[in-house]
């Protein structure tokens, strides 16, 4: 590969400058894949509409678990750049709450490096996430879907 990969974890409070936080440094990589994930609306016969997500992590043990899965991941693929951002705090609908982007010499690790970041992204790192409703109400949603790493393929269980 030559040079050294770029690994880069950076937390921000509230929503995620996109365009930002996409950009990668032209380093000569052939394919870049970038995720975005957004608080998408919903809505709760009971609590009403959702107004925002919450997210809370430990920064410091966050920082290192997603630089270790970054890591992982330049050992896995041919990867010369890995961006994560997280938000921290209220995000509102629409709003980006985690931005991944990876630059690869060629596409296909581009796309498998960036799709085992984001499945395994809230496994090891303490990230939580709450709802904010529109009645005031808070509260965890005990039913989302966390992928769990099977040698060979990824598997998506209940949490």
């Amino acid at each position: 590969m030559g040079k050294d990969p770029i690994i880069s974890v950076l937390f921000v409070e509230g929503k995620i400058d996109v365009s930002k936080r996409s950009l990668l440094p032209n380093i000569g990589s052939g394919g870049e894949c970038i995720f975005v994930g957004r608080t998408r609306p919903d809505h709760h016969e009971k609590h009403g509409k959702l107004i925002a997500l919450h997210y809370d992590c430990y920064k410091k043990m966050a920082q290192s678990q997603l630089e270790k899965l970054a890591e992982e991941a330049v050992a896995r693929f041919d990867v010369r750049v890995i961006q994560i951002c997280h938000s921290c705090g209220k995000v509102p609908i629409d709003g980006a709450s985690v931005v991944s982007a990876v630059g690869s010499k060629h596409r296909d690790d581009a796309f498998l490096a960036c799709r085992f970041l984001l499945d395994l992204l809230k496994l090891p790192a303490r990230i939580w996430k709450q709802e904010v409703w529109a009645d005031g109400t808070t509260g965890s949603n005990s039913n989302t879907t966390t992928a769990v790493m099977v040698p060979g393929k990824i598997k998506n269980h209940k949490t």
